[in-house]
């Protein structure tokens, strides 16, 4: 794994814990973040995870067969790092639906 790779899962991590905190962090002008599509930014994210999922299981092959000079523990990474993405993106979807389902709840 590069190191480009790790910087950005921290930058990340760090972004959501400021949001989770209330902080706003963004450098964007206010006009341009509320034109964001959050079904795009949705889709953007389901694809990173699924080219996450397929690199891990490219390598993977690739060094059960014996075609990379890949270590079993960058292989083991990379595998983690699909897997964790995979758990994040769905406790996103079971937050989406408990909040889908809050809303169909209230009366108007």
């Amino acid at each position: 794994m590069d190191k480009s790779g790790i910087e950005s899962i921290l930058a990340q991590l760090q972004a959501a814990s400021s949001t989770a905190a209330g902080a706003k962090k963004s450098s964007l002008p206010e006009e341009q973040t509320s034109n964001v599509d959050f079904g795009e930014k949705l889709k953007a994210a389901v694809d990173q995870v699924n080219n996450t999922q397929q690199a891990a299981g490219e390598l993977t092959r690739t060094f059960v067969s014996g075609e990379t000079d890949k270590n079993l523990h960058e292989v083991m990474i990379s595998l983690q790092k699909a897997s964790i993405s995979f758990q994040s993106m769905i406790q996103v979807r079971n937050k989406l639906v408990t909040a889908y389902q809050e809303i169909m709840r209230m009366q108007v």
